[in-house]
C-alpha cells in the first residue's frame, strides 16, 4: 500500500530515489528466475536496516523509561520481522532445479548478511562464529565486533525495570555484556512480580517475547526453504547448508522471559 499527500508524482520519484533504487537489481546470469533471488534479498537487507534502526531507539527508550514509546517500537519491531517472513511465500516458488541454474553466479549467501549479524548482536546473541566469514579489519566485521561488546537490548530492558520500581540484581546491571546471557532465578523473581502486578512493563516484557519468537520463526521459514531448494547440499556460503542453519533453531534470546511464564 502506498500512503499518497499531495506530493507531485516528480517529487514521489526523487523523494524514493527511485531511479538509483531500481537499478540496483543486477543478475549475473540470464537465467529468469534469479531477478527473484536479487530483489527478495534486497528486501530482506533494507527490513534489517529499519530493525536495527528501531532496535537502537528501543534501546534509547528503555534506559530514560519511556515505558509507552517502547510499546509502540516493540509492536514495530515485531511487525518488521513479520514482514521478514513474507518473502519467503514468493521463494518458495522458485524450484531447486530453476534455483541451480544461476547458483553457479552467486558471490555469497545469506549467512554473509553483515546486517542480519548485528541485529542478532544487539539481541544478545554471543556467538564468535558470527563473523568468522567477514574480512578480518573490514568495516562489517568491525561493526559486528563492536556490537558483540555493547549492551544488548535485554541489558537495557534490565535498566528499564530499574526505572519503573523493580529491584534488579546489581550483578546483572554490571553483568559482562560481552558474555551469553544466562537464566536468573533471582531475575525471575523479578519477573515475576513485574508480571502480577501487570503494568506497562508487562506488556513491554510480552512484546519481547513476541521479539523472541519472531526471530525463531523467521530462523524456521529460512531453514525449511533452504532444505525445500537445495535439500542438505552445502549452502552457498561455504557452511553446511539445511544441517547448519537447523543447529540456530529454537535457541530462546530471553530464557528468564520465557522460564517466568510456566508460574503465572
Amino acid at each position: 500500500m502506498v500512503i499518497v499527500d499531495e506530493m507531485s508524482v516528480s517529487d514521489y520519484h526523487s523523494y524514493l530515489a527511485l531511479d538509483e533504487l531500481l537499478a540496483l537489481q543486477q543478475p549475473r546470469s540470464d537465467e529468469h528466475d534469479e531477478l527473484l533471488f536479487v530483489v527478495a534479498h534486497q528486501v530482506h537487507e533494507l527490513w534489517f536496516k529499519l530493525l536495527r534502526h528501531e532496535l537502537d531507539h528501543l534501546q534509547k527508550q528503555f534506559v530514560e523509561g519511556a515505558a509507552t514509546g517502547a510499546i509502540h517500537t516493540l509492536r514495530r519491531a515485531v511487525g518488521i520481522l513479520r514482514a521478514l517472513t513474507a518473502p519467503t511465500e514468493v521463494f518458495e516458488t522458485l524450484t531447486p532445479r530453476q534455483f541451480n541454474s544461476f547458483r553457479h553466479k552467486l558471490g555469497g549467501s545469506g549467512a554473509q548478511s553483515a546486517q542480519f549479524r548485528q541485529i542478532e548482536a544487539v539481541l544478545g546473541r554471543r556467538d564468535p562464529r558470527m563473523f568468522e566469514t567477514f574480512q578480518l579489519g573490514g568495516q562489517e566485521r568491525t561493526q559486528i565486533e563492536a556490537d558483540l561488546r555493547r549492551p544488548t537490548v535485554y541489558d537495557a530492558l534490565l535498566r528499564f525495570l530499574g526505572t519503573q520500581g523493580y529491584e534488579v540484581p546489581r550483578h546483572l546491571l554490571e553483568r559482562d555484556v560481552t558474555r551469553p546471557l544466562e537464566p536468573s532465578p533471582e531475575l525471575q523473581e523479578v519477573l515475576l512480580q513485574v508480571y502480577l502486578d501487570d503494568t506497562l512493563a508487562a506488556q513491554v516484557c510480552d512484546r519481547l517475547i513476541e521479539i523472541d519468537q519472531g526471530v525463531q520463526e523467521w530462523r524456521y521459514r529460512h531453514v525449511a526453504l533452504a532444505a525445500r531448494i537445495i535439500g542438505d547440499k552445502p549452502g552457498t556460503g561455504g557452511t553446511s547448508g539445511a544441517p547448519y542453519l537447523r543447529t540456530t533453531l529454537f535457541h530462546q534470546l530471553y530464557p528468564d522471559l520465557w522460564a517466568v511464564r510456566s508460574r503465572l
